[in-house]
């Protein structure tokens, strides 16, 4: 049975909702306790990507709330919270329950609360004498957001920048490491399985798959049965496997511009949450959600702008032959079977037209920034760089002269570079001199530059001076050099294929290849000895893989794995994360903040 995320996810929180018991036959809560929900804005976020809030009440609640707000007593009905593990969530419950403010609390924390607040939270309620109050407290282990069936989020904002800042010390390393390692610890105990892990050797991917390998054998040595329903991976030919990639593995995924609906949206509209909004055809702005239950959205959102269009042209037809034909059928007076089957189409043909109406207005908005910005000159041009490892200086500089943003402007520029084979000085320099006539911050460039430059020392040195450069590098770039240092060639890829998605092929063969051989393998069912060696014997092929990259992804890559599934035999399936829901332009920013002090 294929891993689904979402499904699972979904299935957690009805359980929640019901009070922590056992869910009716039909899927759905006890609809007879009726109850609130209280949560805060991570879990609001986390919930609100798997149920709209107006279908609460299908799960017996009545009212919502955040905790951070203040709220009227509702002395006879009991409440549900679902909130972080920290200090001041803990110090608002101990509040709430000192007021009695409702009849019983039923106390559910995104991940395991340590038990330093565990007893924060004892201590508190008994000092008010309300610690009757408290119904039960319950490790949801649900700290991520799952934005499609294959596709979460754990919702950490500059991982990227946190992890290579030459400036960060250990301690606070440590801290973004297990906020990483507990998040991907809830998505494995939301889908019961105990992967093997595989990443390259050395920086962020190798730290957080040794975190993680710890974790779970802790668990899995402790009598609780928390992946006891992973018992049948174990039992059949195989379990999953984690891949794991720093985002430095391929830079290049999450800065080049895309031309595809689902990217564009996200990157260009500011897509967050499945929703967005963007000015309406008579004023004003409208709101949408994008999600599963727009057949629109999951059919066309990676196909190419212009047959966006097309295909938005077609069904717009389409309806309108429909709707002329319902317009014939009643016209024929007395044939009352032609006028009921009128009437009963009437409401798809309305939802269709809310559809189709829905992504005109998106695609409008879409094309006026397409040619505001030239970005579809820009797609072209990035592409045509990709392909030949380089590009006309006089080409190059028309466009950074010409329309664009500050930051397509800079990611073009970065695009350069990274697509060169070899950096000509001169011409380097005058595309910074471009970009910062265009008033564009250049850190990232001189940063992903000097990357570039030491990748090509590395490439060129003998194995005496290969360590000096490692040193020197370390100590100037942190963490994100490793993925130099393990042999990586895909650090910043010229080629046209997406690496992350040959790679991942790779890892799910189980075969022996050259461009793996040297990843690393954590079994957390095998001897303690056996973790971290590197293999090439593993057997294969994984049916079931999770793709998780540290420090940010992307609707490129996500699709990418997706249309490697659909052309492979026998059935395959891939989950990714860790999307960046702020889309490509937050991962450029990130870069930026990253260099500013290299």
């Amino acid at each position: 049975m294929a891993l689904n995320l979402r499904q699972k996810q979904t299935e957690c929180i009805i359980r929640m909702l019901n009070l922590n018991q056992p869910v009716n036959s039909t899927g759905t809560a006890n609809k007879e306790v009726y109850k609130i929900l209280i949560d805060d804005k991570l879990c609001q976020n986390i919930l609100s990507s798997l149920i709209h809030f107006k279908d609460l009440r299908k799960y017996g609640v009545t009212l919502y709330f955040l905790i951070d707000k203040d709220r009227k007593p509702a002395h006879d009905v009991p409440a549900v919270y679902f909130v972080q593990r920290n200090q001041s969530n803990i110090q608002r419950i101990v509040a709430d329950a000192s007021r009695s403010l409702y009849d019983s609390f039923h106390l559910n924390f995104s991940a395991s609360i340590p038990r330093p607040l565990l007893e924060d939270l004892a201590s508190g309620t008994l000092n008010s004498d309300s610690i009757h109050k408290i119904s039960k407290v319950h490790d949801q282990y649900l700290e991520f957001v799952s934005l499609e069936d294959n596709l979460f989020s754990l919702s950490q904002k500059s991982t990227y920048v946190q992890l290579n800042d030459p400036s960060a010390g250990d301690k606070e390393i440590e801290d973004i490491i297990e906020r990483i390692v507990s998040g991907l610890f809830c998505v494995l105990a939301t889908l019961a399985a105990v992967p093997i892990i595989r990443c390259p050797r050395g920086g962020p991917a190798e730290l957080v798959a040794s975190a993680l390998d710890q974790k779970l054998r802790d668990h899995l040595l402790s009598k609780n049965k928390m992946f006891s329903e992973s018992g049948s991976f174990a039992s059949s030919f195989q379990c999953p496997i984690l891949c794991m990639f720093d985002r430095n593995f391929e830079l290049s995924a999450a800065i080049q511009h895309d031309f595809r609906y689902r990217p564009l949206v996200h990157d260009i509209l500011g897509l967050k949450l499945n929703r967005l909004s963007v000015p309406g055809e008579k004023g004003g702005m409208k709101s949408y959600e994008l999600d599963r239950s727009d057949p629109f959205w999951m059919a066309n959102g990676s196909l190419e702008f212009p047959e966006v269009a097309v295909e938005i042209k077609t069904q717009l037809n389409t309806y309108k032959k429909d709707v002329d034909e319902v317009n014939r059928r009643t016209d024929l007076i007395g044939n009352t079977k032609h006028l009921m089957n009128a009437v009963n189409s009437l409401p798809e043909l309305t939802e269709r037209k809310q559809v189709i109406d829905k992504h005109t207005n998106i695609a409008t908005v879409l094309l006026g920034e397409i040619k505001e910005r030239s970005l579809d000159s820009y797609v072209k041009k990035e592409n045509d760089m990709m392909v030949r490892g380089g590009f006309d200086r006089n080409e190059l500089l028309a466009v950074l002269k010409g329309k664009g943003t500050k930051m397509d402007k800079l990611r073009f520029a970065i695009m350069y570079i990274i697509s060169s084979e070899t950096i000509n000085p001169a011409e380097a320099e005058a595309v910074e001199a471009a970009i910062v006539e265009s008033e564009v911050d250049t850190g990232a460039f001189q940063y992903v530059k000097k990357i570039k430059s030491l990748n090509v020392s590395l490439a060129s040195a003998n194995s005496a001076s290969r360590n000096n450069i490692v040193d020197w590098a370390e100590k100037l770039y942190g963490l994100s050099i490793s993925a130099v240092t393990a042999g990586v060639k895909n650090l910043l890829s010229s080629h046209r294929q997406l690496a992350l998605t040959r790679t991942v092929e790779a890892l799910m063969e189980g075969k022996p290849n050259p461009e793996i051989d040297s990843y690393l393998v954590f079994d957390p069912r095998a001897p303690k000895s056996s973790s971290g060696t590197r293999s090439s014997h593993l057997k294969g092929p994984f049916k079931e893989a999770i793709v998780f990259m540290i420090g940010g992804g992307n609707y490129g890559e996500y699709g990418s794995l997706q249309d490697l599934v659909r052309h492979q035999q026998p059935v395959k399936h891939i989950i990714y994360g860790n999307f960046n829901r702020n889309g490509r332009m937050g991962l450029g920013n990130s870069v930026a903040t990253s260099s500013a002090s290299h």
